[in-house]
């Protein structure tokens, strides 16, 4: 039998909207790293009832350097997303020692869906816009440092 020639693809794509705030941290090493769960929903026809339904998926998402302090700035609490990234299996003991994991997206861009808030101010508008332009992601453009390569304090 020939050897099967898989090639490594871990990749995913979600658009969803915030469920809470954004949480940003620093690790020991002073790297800027931000947690958030996005609520993703897909609709389908139940085949037996004929009726639609509608499930939703809570969606832990870790950005780190630069997306981490843009989505902790421009995000909050029912801010839509657009998620690139990828799967990363997170693993630890509790102080009781029971063993946990959880599987979360690490992104490698993020794209804000809002659109800018149209304020009468023009200081708040101008940095909003800035922020979120007409192509709103932010990508962290690390060409010689891999999202896989950051030490990660767990």
């Amino acid at each position: 039998m020939n050897p099967l020639r898989l090639g490594y693809l871990n990749a995913v794509y979600l658009t969803g909207r915030l469920v809470a705030d954004p949480e940003l941290r620093y690790t020991q090493k002073g790297t800027p790293v931000c947690d958030f769960r996005i609520a993703c929903s897909r609709r389908f026809k139940n085949r037996e009832t004929s009726e639609w339904q509608e499930e939703t998926l809570f969606i832990n998402i870790v950005a780190w350097q630069r997306q981490a302090e843009a989505a902790n700035d421009y995000l909050k609490k029912g801010s839509a997303v657009l998620i690139d990234g990828n799967l990363r299996l997170r693993q630890w003991e509790t102080s009781q020692g029971d063993k946990r994991s959880a599987i979360e997206v690490v992104a490698r861009r993020i794209q804000f869906l809002d659109l800018p808030p149209k304020d009468t101010d023009t200081t708040d508008a101008t940095d909003a816009t800035d922020a979120t332009d007409t192509d709103v992601s932010v990508d962290t453009g690390n060409d010689t440092k891999d999202v896989g390569d950051i030490d990660t304090p767990f």
